[in-house]
């Protein structure tokens, strides 16, 4: 454990008293707001790793649900539509850019000819795989703060508050994403 103060502990320090008819729990508040500054952290990296690549954040997006599926790299443009969250048309539109890209290619399914999937080519896969590297290095490099113990601690401890976010999946915290 460190000594050593962060800006979580300046802003818990500055917020404690301004909150008289409000209950304010300073650990409640150190944990959510470092947990903010991490994810903040962590895009931020994830941007810098996609500049480096030459990803815009849709590529990246649309290429990372495509190779995260049970069948790593294809998908129907409906499904990865439904996994991202957009309209089918939206999904049209990423689909033609990355298609140009020539990062995925569009095909007839092999049973229904009306149906199309979409499959992620070899420069799609290593261009996501070099951005998922260098995304990758940022998030060791934090984590390996701690030692095999502490994350094993952590990991725990941390799905044990996520597990509370997904008990209803119908409610306001589903709408939460990483």
């Amino acid at each position: 454990m460190t000594d050593h103060e962060d800006w979580t502990d300046r802003h818990v320090a500055r917020w404690r008293d301004h909150w008289i008819d409000v209950a304010f729990e300073d650990d409640v508040e150190a944990i959510v707001v470092r947990i903010g500054r991490l994810r903040h952290y962590f895009k931020q990296t994830t941007q810098q790793a996609l500049v480096e690549v030459g990803l815009q954040d849709f590529e990246y997006d649309t290429l990372h649900h495509l190779m995260i599926r049970d069948t790593p790299g294809l998908a129907s443009p409906s499904a990865l539509a439904a996994d991202l969250g957009i309209s089918n048309a939206g999904m049209t539109g990423r689909l033609d850019a990355l298609e140009k890209a020539g990062w995925v290619q569009r095909s007839a399914d092999a049973d229904d000819r009306r149906r199309v999937s979409i499959e992620i080519t070899r420069s799609g896969a290593a261009i996501w795989r070099r951005a998922m590297s260098l995304r990758g290095r940022a998030e060791d490099e934090v984590v390996h703060a701690l030692d095999p113990e502490e994350r094993a601690t952590l990991a725990a401890l941390l799905k044990k508050m996520t597990l509370v976010t997904e008990i209803d999946s119908s409610g306001p915290s589903s709408a939460v994403s990483g």
